[in-house]
């Protein structure tokens, strides 16, 4: 069948070219992961830093906010935009609701 009869040293050579090839994509692998943590990290230091206040809108953006949230609260929806101190004091005496799991009207001292 097979007339040519590798010797121990060819196969160890071989296994070698193989373990060298195994490394070198293990080592591609390593750098990739490390080029996308370093990504990460860019991406989160170049992100803004969240708006200290929120005011929620309904379907209608034209229409009065329905909810003021201090920035970074979990129950502002998708629909909130980023405003200032004095745009959120000014909501809160139109009648926007205050939202109670955060409680902008507490952090700015206005309380009913």
């Amino acid at each position: 069948m097979n007339d040519t009869a590798l010797s121990r040293l060819d196969l160890l050579r071989f296994l070698e070219r193989v373990q060298e090839g195994d490394l070198a994509r293990t080592r591609r692998w390593i750098a990739d992961e490390e080029r996308k943590e370093r990504e990460r990290q860019t991406g989160e230091a170049a992100r803004p830093a969240p708006p200290d206040w929120l005011l929620e809108y309904g379907l209608n953006r034209d229409a009065m906010p329905n909810a003021a949230h201090v920035g970074g609260c979990h129950m502002a929806g998708k629909r909130s935009k980023g405003v200032d101190s004095e745009t959120v004091r000014r909501a809160l005496a139109a009648g926007v609701k205050a939202c109670t799991h955060c409680r902008p009207d507490s952090e700015l001292g206005i309380l009913d």
